[in-house]
């Protein structure tokens, strides 16, 4: 599949370090939960976006991106391959680097739109498994 490009992987897990993760879960059962612990314990400053949470592993969770307020550099998408194009549409307005679709997340228009829009483009990837396949 073109967006799963090892060089493309891998400049995002090194030059990607504010990682907005859309969908993250306060359950530690959940996947979103997991992969951004392991993000944050790497060193990455994550942000939680979920409108159903107020703290996400003790950091605060917003709405939307666009109610971030710092620059968001990657957004991590944990969200049903139906609703991605959306969150696709709200990284390229808020001027996110990079987009990642985890795995089972695809919506070709949409990583489309965000590649055209000059955004670094990852698709049907775990960042976890690949930050230890590629990572530093």
């Amino acid at each position: 599949m073109k967006y799963q490009d090892p060089k493309v992987i891998k400049k995002i897990l090194n030059e990607c370090r504010t990682i907005a993760v859309v969908g993250l879960s306060s359950s530690p059962m959940r996947p979103s939960n997991g992969v951004a612990a392991f993000m944050k314990k790497q060193g990455y400053k994550i942000i939680p976006v979920n409108p159903n949470e107020s703290k996400v592993l003790g950091e605060k969770s917003y709405m939307n991106l666009s109610a971030v307020e710092e620059k968001i550099e990657l957004v991590d998408v944990f969200r049903r391959s139906e609703e991605a194009g959306n969150v696709v549409d709200e990284a390229i307005a808020v001027g996110a680097k990079a987009v990642w679709l985890q795995e089972g997340v695809i919506d070709l228009e949409a990583a489309r739109r965000a590649e055209a829009a000059g955004l670094l483009v990852v698709m049907d990837r775990c960042w976890l498994k690949d930050f230890i396949k590629y990572g530093e």
